[in-house]
């Protein structure tokens, strides 16, 4: 008889979670609300009107809603994304570019390689690392334009048009957002399958 009771009380509390609540609440959108490019069936977040140089309004988490600055955002996507293009440059480049004389240079694998050359040639990377980072860490900070270190030494950008050098930026981003997709993808498949990147 406990047996059965305990059991109908189960079925009954679970039952509850399927019934409909008293107060239902509605929300609607707005029939005037812009709606994102990247995925139209979203609202565009309100931060991202466009002005950023590869702006698409995609932002499915909301993160620029908690975001109180976006050029620190874009200072970040920047800096990753050129990282990535170096790292999934490096990691292709290592398994079939040419290599170093010598036994520390040998390994085909990205990731073997760093153990294998040893604590000298690493921390000349770190160091090297550490002095563009302590050069550069004041501009993550304030008005100016994301991703401008100064270092256009030859003036790649000097007397340009204000739309090749808006469509130049707009690569720069597509390419680093690609990049960081391109060095998770040959990660896993370096770390998990083993397998080498173009074969």
């Amino acid at each position: 008889m406990v047996l059965r009771s305990l059991c109908l009380t189960a079925i009954a509390a679970s039952a509850a979670a399927f019934a409909p609540s008293g107060s239902v609440q509605r929300t609607s959108v707005s029939l005037n609300a812009e709606m994102s490019k990247s995925l139209p069936f979203l609202v565009r977040p309100e931060k991202l009107d466009g002005t950023m140089v590869g702006d698409k309004g995609f932002d499915p988490m909301g993160l620029s809603d908690i975001q109180t600055d976006l050029n620190y955002a874009r200072w970040a996507e920047l800096k990753h994304g050129r990282i990535a293009m170096l790292a999934i440059t490096g990691m292709v480049f290592q398994e079939y570019g040419p290599h170093w004389p010598g036994d520390a240079y040998t390994a085909m694998d990205p990731f073997e390689a760093v153990s294998k050359v040893g604590y000298g040639s690493n921390l000349q990377i770190f160091f090297t690392i550490g002095c563009i980072e302590l050069a550069t860490f004041n501009l993550h900070y304030g008005d100016g334009e994301p991703g401008d270190i100064g270092w256009d030494a030859i003036g790649m950008l000097d007397g340009k048009s204000d739309e090749h050098i808006a469509n130049v930026k707009e690569q720069e981003i597509t390419h680093c957002r690609l990049a960081m997709i391109a060095i998770t993808g040959a990660t896993v498949q370096t770390l998990i399958f083993h397998q080498p990147l173009l074969g």
